[in-house]
């Protein structure tokens, strides 16, 4: 699995991910087809608006950018990738505080990102999402 080219496009963007404690949108924005789509587990509910779900390189845009104008990372883990052709799955975990209410949420995280053509076109993640918005309320 490790041969797998997209296992380490991934490793490299999450590696960045952390390392800048979400500094790194533009790795993220250039992995990504001009048509993706995301999901996520809280989908857009209040206190976390910007989950709702994206369906182009644009919305993904949006969603990083309400993830980090409102959250301060605190770590970024990924313990280990599967891979299945253009299918990888990214399992790990993270922490991030609410910048509005100062509350603390952490959470397993299992994302699943599909490729196209060396790009990005479909991500899912999961997550706890009771800990999303315990913090963000």
């Amino acid at each position: 699995m490790e041969s797998n080219p997209n296992i380490a496009v991934l490793r490299d963007c999450y590696r960045k991910w952390h390392d800048t404690r979400g500094g790194s949108v533009d790795a993220w924005m250039a992995i990504a087809d001009d048509v993706f789509t995301l999901r996520s587990m809280a989908d857009g509910r209040p206190g976390a608006e910007f989950t709702a779900s994206c369906t182009c390189k644009e919305d993904l845009g949006r969603y990083l950018s309400g993830l980090t104008g409102g959250w301060e990372m605190e770590y970024y883990r990924i313990d280990e990738y599967i891979a299945q052709g253009d299918t990888v799955i990214a399992l790990g975990s993270t922490a991030w505080t609410n910048k509005a209410t100062g509350k603390r949420g952490e959470t397993l995280k299992a994302d699943v990102w599909k490729f196209r053509d060396g790009k990005a076109v479909s991500f899912v993640e999961f997550y706890d999402s009771c800990a999303l918005m315990e913090a963000a309320t």
